[in-house]
């Protein structure tokens, strides 16, 4: 179930699940927690689960412009704090959620047990990339959602689940778009400003998995092995079959590969 909390006079939309050491999971873009619908119950019997809508996204607070990944790092501290969360925390980030989980260590890295990355990147955007991102971010604010899933959708799934499970397809296309348009401009552009990670991963002194589709398009395992390699001690898991989307393809095997981290952490 869905719970609202204020904080600072600002809306955040969460589930807040289980019992047992708190598990933060931080979803990608431009979805909300629901994303995460599949793996969740097979966390809460061990953990508390925390799965909020992040700043802009689902039942939370829209700001307009930019939202940084800092800022987002710094909503979730505030959530962590107002939720009264006093035990280390283990962060699972996908996607954009491992965006933010870089400033997030680095800000509140006290608050972490463990950093899981899921289907995501550390370094920053190339120039074009960074203009593709501001390109889109004025295009769905004149004509909507729309436009984020339609260039989205071919690159999120493996090519195989795409032809064979249409259900899934529909299902991934609907959560884009009920996005706020205003939600998915401001992250495009915090996405677009953000530093370079990577000079970070070697110092990095956190138990870290990272996990990744076999097929992801858009954070390539290679990129994700040559990550996981930068991280001193660091897991690295591929989820056979699967794009980038993996805790929606494939959640039994993201699950257990959480689970199994966690474990190692207790």
């Amino acid at each position: 179930m869905t719970r609202v909390l204020t904080i600072d006079g600002e809306r955040f939309a969460l589930r807040d699940e289980g019992h047992g050491p708190p598990l933060l999971l931080v979803h990608g873009f431009p979805f909300d927690h629901a994303m995460w619908d599949e793996v969740l119950p097979a966390l809460a019997p061990h953990a508390r689960v925390i799965a909020p809508d992040l700043r802009g996204f689902g039942g939370s607070v829209v700001t307009d412009g930019t939202v940084s990944m800092a800022r987002m790092a710094d909503d979730l501290a505030a959530l962590l704090e107002a939720l009264e969360v006093r035990e280390p925390v283990l962060y699972v980030g996908f996607s954009m959620g491992g965006y933010i989980g870089w400033p997030f260590v680095a800000r509140h890295g006290r608050r972490l047990s463990g950093l899981v990355a899921v289907d995501t990147r550390a370094g920053a955007d190339t120039p074009e990339g960074a203009a593709g991102r501001r390109t889109m971010a004025d295009h769905v604010l004149r004509e909507g959602s729309v436009v984020a899933a339609d260039a989205m959708l071919p690159r999120l799934l493996s090519p195989d689940r795409a032809r064979r499970d249409t259900e899934l397809v529909r299902r991934v296309r609907d959560q884009m778009l009920r996005i706020d348009p205003r939600g998915i401009a401001a992250a495009q552009r915090g996405m677009a400003e953000r530093p370079d990670s990577r000079p970070q991963l070697a110092g990095l002194a956190l138990p870290t998995l990272v996990i990744c589709g076999q097929h992801d398009a858009i954070s390539t395992r290679d990129e994700m092995r040559g990550l996981a390699a930068a991280v001193p001690g660091s897991r690295f898991v591929e989820v056979q079959g699967a794009g980038h989307l993996t805790p929606l393809e494939d959640p039994g095997a993201v699950s257990a590969a959480i689970l199994e981290f966690a474990a190692s952490l207790a």
